[in-house]
């Protein structure tokens, strides 16, 4: 049976009625990763959620969005809010589907070593979960499909998942599937050189990684065919491209790689994904985020801008890829146009709450790290969490991140929701009604929160209402606006140590920023060029080991706090 389940996934919403100053920005939408969406318990194993390898594509002007394991599929008119179609009539227990809309229909296919799975589907009213299987199976076994078709309409797919095989590009017959050319090997790992390739959260493992998760973007006559590596578990997963003059090459590695990476911050990863254009002609990467806390393949989704420079470099902005920006209506010519410009004003601050599990303190649920979490003793209803920012801000937006702590939870369950009340103060006793969710309904694990006018506060206070199985549980709760102190002293005394035994490393040192809660490393192929970015907490020296051992680099330190973010003149080269 086919359930049509619309929820509506909602990521923003200009939502609170409290005005003490002006509105923000008229009210545009914003988004923050993870991406806010209904992430499916998991069938068996430990009970936790998972979602990843997102292929998105546009069908009758509007946004589809598949992804690994999800019992269905989402779709949204505006890339904020989501609503979930469940399914059984195509594979959706399988990884890291493929779709692609063609004669105004979308085809699917996903991963498959049993042949008798590779079935392909179509459906010319996807938000009905009513599919058709229009070919048995192919003639191959397929792991990590991507669908192309060319401006000519002559259609390609490109497969692999190994960390022994090439990804590899063949030419399929449009409307049967067959394929009508022999399979061309176009991306092979090259770890040696690639220090972005090699496992490991820091890039520190040497040996062969997994290739895997290709897609392909044509833009002004060039082929973009992206891959990921290393491996979905680390903090380092990212998405490197080749380019080429034709579909199945050959391919050139371009310079600016890994084009899609964000290792460090609140939820790292930007692996394994697709880049997609919206209806306004801006360009976006939607890729895999990591947790790893119950599993390794507990993931997350998230969005961010892509753009392709003046020289046709492929550039994914990440650099404050897990805190807000907006999504535009327009086309714009710069993605710092997105900028909210709002900051982190939660990080370290000090918090208080109603319990705690002495394993998972308080603490926790201000560090900046998925990884960790606070856990109050129990699921009941009057739990609470509460954070002294130390002075009165600006309060712009909230994200709530909830955890899975003691749960038993497996698939879907029209049960799964959180309930919660938000409340803010400027004195610690008197508290006012932020947000109000007593009887939401919905399944928001990352419920993100932008407010319709700022509100000025110096706490926040979470208290629980209902949350649907374990403990009340956060691995974090992140405030964002503008503090009213002063901004972070300049960084001085920059360094980066190129390691000429292996140059795919670099050690950069400074001396510490005064009033900085911490820093953006920015580099690249030159210093127009410095589309990379690295965030550092609470030191001042760190080792990079993704670099391209044949590429010399840039390098600039930017400081920040919840003041705002101070720009480095300097840049030094190795």
């Amino acid at each position: 049976m086919i359930v049509l389940a619309c929820i509506a996934i909602i990521v923003t919403g200009c939502f609170s009625k409290n005005v003490e100053n002006g509105k923000n920005d008229s009210c545009r939408n914003s988004i923050c990763n993870p991406l806010n969406l209904s992430y499916r318990f998991m069938p068996d194993g430990a009970s936790r959620r998972e979602a990843a390898d997102p292929s998105v594509v546009t069908f009758q002007d509007e946004y589809y969005l598949f992804a690994s394991k999800s019992g269905g599929y989402w779709y949204s008119s505006d890339l904020v809010d989501w609503e979930f179609v469940e399914t059984d009539q195509i594979p959706t227990e399988q990884y890291a589907p493929t779709v692609i809309t063609m004669r105004d229909t979308i085809f699917f296919l996903a991963s498959s070593r049993d042949r008798l799975e590779n079935a392909i589907y179509k459906s010319g009213n996807p938000k009905s979960g009513q599919w058709t299987q229009v070919r048995n199976a192919m003639p191959f076994d397929v792991w990590d499909p991507a669908f192309f078709q060319d401006d000519d309409e002559r259609l390609y797919m490109y497969w692999g998942c190994s960390n022994r095989d090439p990804i590899r590009g063949i030419e399929l017959d449009p409307i049967t599937f067959d394929p009508i050319s022999d399979s061309i090997d176009c991306i092979a790992q090259n770890f040696k050189v690639h220090g972005w390739e090699r496992p490991g959260d820091y890039n520190e493992i040497d040996r062969a990684p997994w290739i895997e998760g290709p897609w392909m973007t044509k833009h002004e006559g060039k082929y973009y065919l992206q891959y990921a590596g290393p491996g979905t578990e680390f903090k380092s997963y990212a998405d490197g491209v080749y380019e080429g003059g034709s579909p199945l090459g050959p391919f050139t590695y371009a310079k600016n790689n890994p084009f899609s990476y964000k290792p460090e911050g609140f939820i790292n990863g930007a692996g394994h994904g697709s880049t997609f254009k919206d209806r306004y002609g801006n360009y976006w990467h939607m890729g895999t985020m990591t947790v790893y806390v119950k599993d390794w393949f507990e993931r997350r989704l998230g969005l961010f801008p892509t753009y392709f420079d003046g020289e046709g470099n492929l550039v994914t902005d990440t650099g404050f890829g897990d805190t807000p920006f907006y999504i535009p209506n327009k086309k714009v010519s710069d993605v710092k146009e997105l900028n909210t410009n709002w900051m982190l004003l939660s990080y370290n601050k000090e918090v208080s709450a109603s319990s705690q599990i002495d394993s998972l303190p308080v603490k926790n649920a201000v560090d900046e790290n998925v990884r960790t979490y606070w856990s109050a003793v129990s699921g009941d209803k009057g739990e609470w969490y509460s954070i002294d920012l130390l002075e009165e801000c600006d309060i712009s937006a909230i994200q709530v991140n909830f955890y899975d702590h003691g749960t038993q939870l497996f698939k879907r369950d029209e049960n799964i929701y959180y309930q919660y009340v938000l409340e803010y103060s400027k004195n610690g006793a008197n508290w006012v009604s932020l947000i109000n969710k007593e009887n939401h309904m919905l399944d928001t694990p990352h419920d993100y929160i932008q407010l319709e006018n700022p509100v000025k506060a110096r706490y926040i206070r979470l208290t629980s209402y209902y949350v649907p199985d374990g403990n009340f549980a956060l691995s974090d709760l992140r405030v964002f606006g503008k503090g009213m102190g002063p901004l972070p002293n300049m960084p001085k005394n920059i360094e980066a140590i190129r390691n000429q035994n292996d140059r795919r490393e670099v050690l950069l040192t400074w001396d510490e920023s005064k009033n900085a809660d911490g820093y953006i490393i920015q580099y690249g192929i030159s210093k127009d060029k410095l589309y990379h970015s690295y965030k550092v907490y609470g030191k001042n020296t760190v080792t990079i080991r993704s670099l391209n051992a044949n590429q010399d680099y840039c390098f600039r330190l930017d400081a920040f706090n919840e003041n705002g973010l101070v720009k480095n003149r300097t840049v030094v080269f190795n």
